[in-house]
């Protein structure tokens, strides 16, 4: 890419960029490094405009990384409700105490990579962003945008992260990366990108074969093995049993209605209340929400018209909307 090209690159960033609460307008000081890492960790694999309101509640909360690290777990667990991947807020409450314990974040993505749950991308990015280190984040959009400069079908991440390296301006690092976010996210897009408004169109080797969707080649669908599970509905006097689901594993530490295992074999063939499909990364689940009368494992009781306060995730906070929506009155136990 040109020095031209970058120029105008980040023209355009200055004259477009999208106004989000993690971000410094361009040529700012950069961002606090910890709504820039917290950003960075609630953005993954959810769109900016569900995590917006969510990260606004969040840093009202918790305004700095120490607020955060001296937080309950089960507090930061219903807050995160909602948001997926609930590794990640796990790795978010052991990230925030292991930087506060050190007086702050380290300014290096090498140094960053050593914190929990944060990996090359995500230590790319907090380098680049909140610090200035010349540090290649790739994130889809960028990726995409490098492919298609360069027409690239399938790119390694090895080639990608060279190409990028190589095309960070000095001193502009944060501007540069983010400039790249956003013309991935508004203009380069996956399907149907406006090329003609593109400040990089003349130097695109995607743009100029006249079939830039091509680039890079899409990716190779995998069908979701299926899993089947119960969930069961345990009501008395107008709360419901709720139980804390085992930190390790899927939904870790997570508010939930007490369930079987999820295994590949069909569930029992019970007279279920209602029945929940969800689909995780790696799989397919098909729960079936079943009443039953006694509290099963260790849990509480938690009123049923109060249940958005629970901090369920997606998957019960659906069962047990479904669950309510079918449930016929219940006699005190």
């Amino acid at each position: 890419m040109t020095a031209n090209a970058t120029t105008r690159l980040l023209q355009h960033y200055v004259d477009n960029f999208r106004h989000l609460p993690w971000r410094s307008p361009p040529g700012a000081p950069p961002m606090d490094p910890y709504r820039v890492w917290l950003s960075e960790v609630m953005l993954q694999q959810t769109t900016v405009a569900a995590v917006t309101p969510r990260f606004e509640r969040f840093v009202t909360k918790w305004p700095t990384v120490e607020a955060l690290a001296a937080a309950d777990d089960a507090d930061v667990f219903a807050e995160w409700a909602g948001l997926g991947y609930y590794a990640r807020a796990r790795n978010l409450l052991a990230c925030a105490r292991k930087v506060a314990a050190r007086g702050g974040f380290p300014a290096s993505a090498a140094d960053l990579r050593g914190l929990p749950g944060i990996g090359p991308y995500t230590a790319s990015a907090i380098a680049a962003i909140a610090f200035g280190e010349a540090a290649p984040a790739i994130d889809t959009n960028i990726r995409r945008v490098i492919a298609r400069l360069h027409a690239l079908e399938r790119p390694s991440d090895a080639e990608i992260e060279a190409l990028l390296g190589n095309m960070i301006p000095a001193g502009r690092a944060g501007d540069f990366i983010q400039a790249l976010m956003d013309l991935g996210a508004t203009i380069c897009r996956a399907r149907a990108p406006r090329c003609d408004h593109c400040p990089l169109r003349t130097d695109c080797q995607a743009f100029a074969t006249g079939q830039p969707e091509a680039f890079p080649a899409p990716k190779i669908k995998t069908v979701r093995p299926q899993r089947y599970g119960i969930a069961w509905w345990i009501e008395r006097d107008g709360a419901v049993w709720l139980v804390r689901r085992p930190h390790k594993g899927l939904l870790g530490g997570m508010a939930a209605l007490p369930s079987s295992d999820w295994g590949d074999s069909l569930a029992p063939d019970v007279n279920a209340l209602s029945m929940v499909r969800h689909v995780f990364t790696h799989f397919a689940l098909d729960l079936k929400i079943v009443r039953a009368g006694e509290p099963i494992g260790e849990g509480w009781w938690h009123p049923v018209d109060r249940l958005a306060d629970a901090g369920l995730p997606t998957l019960f906070k659906r069962a047990a909307a479904l669950a309510v929506a079918a449930r016929r009155p219940c006699a005190a136990a």
